[in-house]
């Protein structure tokens, strides 16, 4: 379908205020990692409507308004004499701006749809980071206007708060024409150099801390040593998708019940059936954590999430135990989750030759619902019944998706941004986890979910048993 575009290119210069070479900051050395143990960028995609009648020379005035007022999209890769990552800012440059004109003869649908599919599709295209600005932008011409601009955002600038963000100050500065005032009260250079202050260094180190006593006594790895199944074929890495409009209802009725928001909710039912599946219990887990709430970093267009681990216990007891559990586990894990990932590193070093055997958390939740679990608390219905729930069983469907090259983690579970239903993506190491346990335990968190709706005694029924904190032989 791209190739029926014309495709054209032309250079946007740009100026900004702040300019000069400085460190990595705590989030982009996190997200940074990542990309490497998973070989994946994680670029973000995004379009936006255009005003009728808009131009390319209104695209280009779009594309370097954006790159002028924020220094995290003006970032070049950069590495010092240890090969330490940092980063160069611009104080000014071009960027491309890429024209893409669609056939006259094409409807405003099929258009629409170009754009869906570009935003889908750009982002799976890497970026250099020592060559590339991280932000890539194309403008759909059709029928003599630039109808859409579309947009790969590199997660090395921005995570999925700041994406956000910058989708606001596109809408507000440019489409909307109001004037963009001052800079934002934060930009990622003074993010970066904060975080060398003694004030900041102490909260890592206690961040540290926390870390260690999670840390301590972990077994070499969560599902333990991956075993090749025999006679298994395909892909050794896998994604399923799990939907359940009925499991969303029934922690919304849970979450009612015991005055705990629904995403610690659905992290309390995930450990409980994980437990119920595998065995593993209790269970650590990483949980990636929105740093905004934190003084200067509520409107920063830079990475700021970073993981906390946590660790929740699900044996002989109810679920509503195991959600207050996970309530109480979840805010201390938030408040130990802004932290220099150099002193992290550091810290499972040295555990692991004390220990004598490397180990880690290879489990890890990411509930992207923050924005769709507030409108539908807000809008849902007063009282789920026991009626709505199993009218909604017959829906829930379980599908699988492309298969990974490669996965760092042994299980990757995403709870998507979809309104009305639970939505799970998971990834998995398939020579840890069969298939057939994947299932099981996709279907368990609909079942405890169901089961603890409208009973606030219902079993985790997973019994207490001796776990093995060391390396396998």
């Amino acid at each position: 379908m791209f190739q029926q575009a014309g495709q054209a290119r032309i250079v946007v210069p740009f100026t900004g205020a702040e300019a000069g070479t400085e460190p990595f900051s705590w989030g982009q050395k996190a997200i940074y990692q990542d990309m490497q143990d998973n070989l994946n960028q994680f670029s973000m995609g995004g379009r936006a409507r255009l005003p009728g009648g808009s131009t390319v020379e209104d695209a280009a005035a779009l594309l370097s308004g954006v790159m002028s007022r924020h220094a995290s999209l003006r970032m070049l890769l950069r590495t010092d004499g240890a090969g330490r990552p940092g980063q160069e800012i611009a104080g000014s440059g071009q960027a491309g701006l890429e024209i893409l004109t669609i056939p006259d003869d094409m409807d405003p649908a099929g258009v629409e749809q170009y754009a869906v599919d570009l935003m889908d599709a750009w982002p799976l295209v890497p970026f250099d980071f020592a060559r590339d600005w991280p932000l890539r932008m194309a403008a759909l011409r059709h029928r003599g206007s630039c109808v859409y601009v579309v947009w790969s955002l590199s997660h090395l600038a921005a995570d999925g708060g700041g994406h956000v963000l910058f989708l606001d100050d596109l809408i507000a500065h440019e489409l909307a024409g109001r004037p963009a005032g001052g800079p934002r009260r934060a930009q990622l250079p003074g993010v970066a150099r904060s975080e060398q202050a003694p004030q900041l260094r102490q909260l890592s180190s206690r961040a540290m801390r926390y870390w260690e006593a999670q840390l301590r006594g972990i077994p070499a790895l969560t599902f333990g040593e991956p075993v090749q199944p025999e006679g298994q074929a395909g892909p050794r890495y896998r994604r399923v998708r799990f939907q359940s409009p009925a499991a969303h209802l029934a922690m919304l009725a849970v979450a009612r019940r015991t005055r705990v928001d629904a995403s610690r909710v659905t992290l309390a039912v995930i450990a409980t059936a994980i437990g119920r599946t595998t065995g593993v219990a209790p269970l650590a887990v990483n949980v990636m954590v929105n740093n905004r709430f934190r003084p200067g970093l509520a409107d920063v267009i830079a990475p700021v999430a970073q993981n906390s681990v946590l660790t929740i216990d699900v044996t002989d007891s109810s679920v509503d135990e195991v959600v207050a559990r996970a309530r109480g586990a979840s805010l201390t894990a938030g408040m130990r989750a802004y932290y220099d990932p150099d002193e992290l590193r550091e810290l499972i070093a040295r555990l692991d030759a004390e220990r004598g055997y490397p180990a880690r958390v290879s489990c890890r939740v990411n509930d992207q619902r923050a924005m769709v679990l507030r409108a539908d608390e807000e809008a849902g219905p007063g009282d789920v019944t026991p009626d709505q729930v199993r009218q909604q069983l017959p829906e829930t469907s379980l599908a699988s998706l492309e298969p990974l090259d490669h996965l760092h983690d042994q299980a990757v579970i995403l709870v998507e941004n979809r309104r009305s239903v639970l939505s799970l993506v998971l990834m998995y190491d398939s020579w840890s986890l069969r298939d057939g346990q994947v299932e099981a335990f996709l279907r368990g968190v609909e079942e405890v979910a169901v089961e603890a709706a409208f009973d606030p005694a219902a079993p985790t029924r997973v019994a207490s048993r001796a776990v093995p904190r060391t390396a396998p032989a």
